[in-house]
């Protein structure tokens, strides 16, 4: 059985833990300290928990747990076969991280960024095998979206591409293929959407509120893009959209200074309790925060 490293502990890194776990993977959950892993644990624990609440199959939360060993520091990842990566979506951060990773993994084995945004091949050529370098873009919550974005950089080796697409398809998850681009598919318009509805709210024109009722209501989204930036992380969502306004250098991607208030604020969303929604212990939004 392959062992899967997954680098980062945070909402994406424990969905993805989480997900491989319940297919009967063995994974090792990375991180930089103890408390964070810990946090983590208990957040899979919980959401096990809630799983057939939420329309997911019925989990048993210890046979989860006890697929998922944890480690702080990268050297935790030296026996992976493939790594899956979901820090922060900051480029000096990655960069450190996958420098890191290609010292201490072996020859063989396959990275696999996590990303919104950061293209595969920029991923790719801070390593000593680009070939193994592959994109797979996660939609939150991981364990409940049936699709990713699989995304092959200029180097991405064939044997990668399979290698990873018989890991998702192990998963439970359709790869969607797309070609290496700023943003991919998804975020090139997801986040210009969160982007100008950030803005609506920065100048007064209707509160999140009533943005994302116009988009449940008028449109049939289940939910709207201020829940949305909130679930994500609204500091996720500003990198994001800083990563596509310095690789496109487009105006249409001009971060709204709302989001950047709100993340310097730790106005970050669910993770924190508090982004354009204030929440509760469920996790439901209650009020506007901003």
């Amino acid at each position: 059985m392959a062992v899967i490293g997954v680098v980062g502990a945070g909402v994406m890194g424990v969905g993805v833990a989480q997900n491989l776990a319940q297919t009967g993977h063995d994974v090792v959950l990375i991180d930089k300290d103890e408390k964070i892993l810990a946090e983590a644990l208990a957040a899979i624990a919980r959401n096990s928990r809630l799983s057939r609440l939420m329309g997911g199959p019925a989990l048993d939360p210890d046979a989860v747990l006890a697929r998922i060993s944890t480690a702080v520091g990268a050297q935790g990842a030296a026996k992976a076969d493939i790594v899956i990566e979901n820090v922060t979506e900051n480029w000096d951060v990655k960069r450190e991280v996958y420098e890191t990773l290609d010292a201490v993994c072996g020859p063989d084995t396959v990275f696999v960024v996590n990303t919104s945004a950061i293209p595969i091949t920029k991923v790719g050529a801070v390593t000593g095998r680009p070939e193994n370098v592959i994109g797979v873009h996660f939609m939150n919550p991981v364990p409940a979206k049936p699709a990713v974005e699989l995304i092959p950089g200029f180097h991405t080796s064939s044997q990668t591409v399979q290698r990873t697409r018989d890991l998702l398809t192990a998963m439970g998850k359709k790869a969607v293929d797309v070609k290496d681009s700023c943003g991919f598919v998804s975020n090139r318009v997801l986040m210009l959407t969160v982007n100008e509805a950030a803005y609506l709210v920065h100048e007064g024109v209707a509160t999140a509120e009533s943005v994302d009722e116009v988009f449940r209501s008028c449109f049939g989204h289940p939910m709207g893009p201020l829940e949305t930036a909130d679930l994500i992380g609204v500091d996720t969502i500003l990198y994001s959209v800083e990563v596509l306004y310095e690789h496109y250098a487009d105006s249409k991607y001009r971060p709204c200074p709302l989001l950047k208030q709100m993340t310097d604020a730790g106005l970050h969303g669910r993770k924190t309790g508090r982004g354009f929604y204030t929440y509760n212990g469920a996790d439901r939004p209650v009020a506007s925060a901003v």
